[in-house]
């Protein structure tokens, strides 16, 4: 880790000092904290007040749980998680890969999960269900989801009234993005169309793979899996050009979360955490046939697959205002539709991770 100091911070401490001294001058000596930050959100925030309390931060690595989904919230983590295996990461990021988003639910609520990628309205859900024990740090992914057909000729959310669809997600973000949709087309999920629920994405790519003349709603990179099984199926919409024709703020699939605790113990290990992830990311994102090796032999999808869908998963790691303005724009889009969709009550200001920058 590099080192730097914060010297704004002790100057004001130094002159404080100085004012409060009854001969108007200190003989104290100066001591340089070991590692010193700056935040880009304001000195109000926890994070930022406990810093500015401490003269020195801790710059020990740590060993991180961390739970994911498999998928696109997974694959732009792949690079992390192979150099941890190497131990040529600062922390060691020991990666848990789930199918479904209830799986998760427990480590966090428990506090035995350090870490993870879940759907963008479970971390609000997660927020209240905890009373403000977690922490959004940034958005993962931003819209992967699409209307698939083996048959039916869709061109429009209108062409839908009628169908059945078979999706994924009930509970998080693929029901709550297409109810939206639907009601802003005016279509009421389950009268004007039928909508049945498989617990798993892979589920639901099978079922296309196998059937002439049905739809479902499908996530990047399975959308390509039932395709590379059946050559009959089309994509029909893309729920991220759908969600744009009704909303003003950007479609969000996935986000990391963190233990507020855990980045408390430790601030300069989490901020290294994030630099590490963002190098992932972007190794992900540039170097498409060596990410899709390791994407395979962490068995989230065929490397083929994951070849192939990787331009499509938006993969990302948006962080401090940008994630903050991204994020709070989407849940109170799904807090208007719906207040369950993000645990009943719309998170505050305390639900984010105010970013820290070491140099």
């Amino acid at each position: 880790m590099k080192k730097a100091k914060l010297a704004a911070l002790w100057a004001a401490l130094v002159l404080l000092t100085a004012c409060g001294s009854s001969a108007g001058t200190s003989d104290t000596q100066e001591t340089a904290p070991s590692e010193t930050i700056e935040t880009t959100e304001s000195s109000d925030s926890s994070e930022t007040t406990e810093a500015a309390r401490s003269e020195t931060i801790p710059a020990e690595p740590i060993e991180y749980t961390i739970s994911s989904l498999k998928g696109p919230t997974t694959m732009g983590m792949v690079k992390l998680m192979s150099d941890s295996e190497k131990g040529e990461t600062f922390n060691k990021y020991n990666v848990t890969i789930h199918g479904t988003a209830d799986e998760i639910v427990a480590g966090v609520v428990s506090g035995n999960t350090d870490i993870a990628n879940v759907p963008a309205n479970l971390a609000a859900v997660l927020y209240n269900k905890t009373e403000g024990n977690v922490k959004t740090a940034a958005v993962n992914t931003l819209g992967v989801l699409y209307v698939v057909s083996s048959g039916e000729e869709i061109t429009s959310v209108a062409d839908l009234k009628g169908k059945t669809i078979y999706s994924t997600g009930k509970g998080t973000t693929p029901e709550y993005v297409l109810n939206y949709i639907l009601r802003a087309n005016g279509l009421e999920p389950q009268t004007d169309v039928t909508i049945e629920y498989k617990s798993e994405a892979s589920e639901c790519a099978a079922v296309m793979a196998e059937s002439e003349n049905a739809i479902a709603v499908l996530p990047q990179p399975y959308v390509t899996a039932a395709q590379l099984q059946n050559e009959n199926i089309i994509i029909a919409l893309s729920l991220t050009d759908e969600w744009d024709k009704v909303s003003e703020t950007p479609l969000i699939t996935g986000v990391t979360i963190a233990q507020k605790s855990v980045i408390e113990e430790n601030p300069v290990a989490f901020a290294d955490f994030l630099g590490e992830y963002q190098a992932s990311v972007d190794f992900v994102n540039e170097n498409t046939d060596e990410a899709a090796e390791l994407i395979g032999n962490y068995d989230i999808v065929k490397a083929p697959v994951a070849k192939k869908a990787l331009p499509y998963c938006n993969i990302t790691l948006l962080r401090g205002d940008d994630m903050k303005s991204a994020v709070t724009g989407y849940w109170n889009i799904l807090f208007d539709a719906d207040p369950k969709s993000v645990g009943g009550n719309l998170p505050d200001d305390d639900a984010f991770y105010s970013e820290m920058i070491y140099e």
